[in-house]
Order: C-alpha cells, then sequence, then structure tokens
C-alpha cells in the first residue's frame, strides 16, 4: 500500500490549496474601543458561482482510529469551504490540487490547535479526519440549489501514516 506521510500544516506548504485560519501572522487591530482584538480577513471565502450564498454550520467529526486508508475523495466546484475546529484536537487534512485528479499531487497536513482551513473552490480533499475525541467544527461554505460536491474513489487507496509528534505544536 502507498504510504502518505504528513506535514506540518503551514501557510505557505498550504497556499495551493487554500487558506491556513489562525492567529498566528495574521493582521489583526483593536476593536469595540480597545476591549476586543480583531483578527482580520483570515481567508478567501468564495461562495457566489451560479448565485450561491455563505451558509455556517456545525459538522460534528467522529473520531478515526490507526491505520487511516484514503480510499476516496472529494470537491466543490463551485464554493471554498473552510472548517474552523471549536475545540484542541488535531486533524488531519490530506489534499490534492483543483482540476482533473491527480494522486501524485496528493499531500498531507497535520493541523495543530487553533488552525482551520479553507479548501478552495474546486481543490479535492478527503472528509473530516478527527483523532482522539468527538470534534466540532464550524464550516462556512457554499449554499445553493445547484451540486456542488463531486466524489471519487481511488484506484488505489493510500495509507496515512501516523502523526508525527514533532508536528502537533504545544
Amino acid at each position: 500500500m502507498q504510504i502518505l506521510h504528513m506535514e506540518p500544516l503551514t501557510r505557505e506548504a498550504f497556499a495551493p490549496f487554500g487558506d491556513v485560519i489562525e492567529l498566528e501572522g495574521a493582521r489583526h487591530f483593536p476593536i469595540n474601543g480597545g476591549t476586543t482584538e480583531r483578527f482580520h480577513d483570515l481567508a478567501a471565502i468564495d461562495v457566489n458561482e451560479a448565485g450561491g450564498r455563505p451558509i455556517v454550520s456545525v459538522f460534528r467529526a467522529q473520531p478515526r482510529a490507526w491505520p487511516v486508508d484514503i480510499a476516496m475523495m472529494e470537491r466543490h466546484p463551485l464554493g471554498s469551504q473552510a472548517f474552523v475546529p471549536l475545540g484542541d484536537a488535531g486533524y488531519a487534512v490530506v489534499v490534492a490540487p483543483a482540476g482533473e485528479f491527480d494522486p501524485a499531487g496528493l499531500r498531507a497536513f497535520w493541523a495543530g490547535r487553533g488552525q482551520g482551513v479553507n479548501y478552495a473552490k474546486g481543490v479535492w480533499h478527503h472528509p473530516l479526519l478527527a483523532f482522539g475525541r468527538v470534534s466540532d467544527f464550524v464550516v462556512i461554505d457554499r449554499g445553493g440549489t445547484q451540486p456542488n460536491c463531486d466524489e471519487i474513489a481511488l484506484a488505489r487507496p493510500w495509507r496515512l501514516a501516523q502523526a508525527d509528534p514533532s508536528l502537533v505544536p504545544a
């Protein structure tokens, strides 16, 4: 079986696939008379194509057990999809570039405490991969009447290598 190794989730490494949503390094400024710090414009939400509109949901992910095999991927051709964890459990992100699916482009990231992701329109990704406990995510994506989810089965599954503890932020 092919092995897919995880790397740390950073803005630079994830840029071809979308945005990392995190406070570290984000533009911020005080508001509300200095009682609140605003971390501004953290992701490019892109959901208006074909009359779409932004919707906010909560996804409750059941924890996965190791080993994890990646046997399918999905994409949303009409809009981006942002995931912001409500807890502090880490999770895995598996992506491939937008366009015709190419398994050679698969990458896996370990998202640590305080990190969310925004998949750009059309980027292939695996459904939520939470570990350790049930995990809730605020999800901002596209609502509309057109179908907006393509799924594919992989010809050969990939095994996700268990996260190296050094990837997990303190």
